[in-house]
Formats: structure tokens, sequence, C-alpha cells
């Protein structure tokens, strides 16, 4: 089989699938390895890179698929249905970050660091399918434990948590003081 035949089949895979799929069930469609399947995705993915090309090919932490390249999305809409877009709100946007930063983390130690209730913006991040439930917490209760999802990689442009900006310790430790003054003013201390 020819390369342009591999990367066929690669591109037959990903566009019925529709949504991303890991490398390994790729490589398991193929009967290769995983390091040759590999090879043949960023050969896709370079191709797709050409100018004159409408869609790429995203990698999300070990899966692919095929997406819309952002320059082309005005025309897109014009023929597919707007996607509903969803408003970050700070409340939302600052859970989220916290969720992202410290997973898995439970709605208890999301509270603990925001200082107050936190679940309508947990509700309404898995309503928006930017977070899911990613296991269960071995303490008493077995607390649910929240993490990121693919979407949030998607709508974030990263392709790993690993991407996510590095927070600079004298910014945390000016948040934390600044937290701390409003904790002492809010109890009235």
């Amino acid at each position: 089989m020819t390369i342009e035949e591999m990367a066929g089949i690669v591109e037959a895979i990903l566009f019925s699938a529709g949504t991303s799929v890991p490398l390994g069930d790729i490589a398991r469609a193929m009967e290769m390895d995983r390091e040759p399947c590999k090879k043949i995705l960023a050969a896709i993915k370079e191709s797709y890179e050409k100018k004159e090309r409408g869609i790429r090919l995203m990698e999300f932490e070990g899966s692919y698929q095929l997406c819309t390249k952002p320059e082309y999305y005005d025309s897109v809409i014009r023929v597919v249905n707007q996607p509903k877009k969803h408003i970050l709100t700070d409340v939302v946007l600052e859970t989220l970050s916290i969720i992202a930063y410290k997973q898995p983390v439970t709605r208890a130690e999301i509270e603990a660091i925001r200082g107050v209730k936190s679940d309508h913006a947990v509700n309404r991040l898995i309503e928006y399918d930017l977070i899911q439930e990613v296991g269960r917490m071995d303490a008493p209760g077995r607390p649910i434990l929240l993490g990121t999802t693919e979407e949030f990689l998607r709508c974030f442009g990263v392709q790993s948590l690993e991407e996510l900006p590095v927070l600079n310790p004298a910014m945390i430790a000016d948040l934390k003081q600044e937290a701390e003054e409003e904790a002492k003013v809010t109890l009235g201390i």
C-alpha cells in the first residue's frame, strides 16, 4: 500500500468519525504500529497546512480530528447552522481556570478556593462540555472529581494541558494576598 493510499484511509476514518479519534484506534484500523501511523498523520497535517486547503488536522492529547480552518468560518456558517456560542462570565471562567490548573478537583475544593458556592458555574461548564466527571475521590462520600474535556482543548486552541500558560509565582502570591484581604473584609475582621 502506498503512503497516499494509507493517508486516504486515515482521512476517510477521521472524516467519517466526525469527532476526534485516538491514535491507537487509527493504528488498529490500519493494522500498523503507532509510530508509522503517527508519521502518516504528520504528513496529512502538513498537506492541510497549505493555504488553499479548507480543513486542518488537529491533535488533542493523542487523538486526531479534521476541523475547518478558522479563516473560512464566515463562509461555512452561511451553509451550515451557526454553532451556539457560549458566553463565559467571570465566575464561570474563574471556575474553569481552577479546574484546568488543579484537576482532578472536587466541587468542595473549587468552593474552598473561590470562597463561594460554585454549583451554577460547574453546571454551566458541564453543559458547555468544557468539564466532565473524571472519577471519584477515595474519601468519605466519594466526591466527584472534575477535569477538563477535549472540547476545552479545542475551544482554547491547545493540544494538551501542558500548553496552558504557566502561572507566575509572584502573581499567585499577590492574588492570594488579595483573596485573604477580601475574606477579612467580608468577615469583618
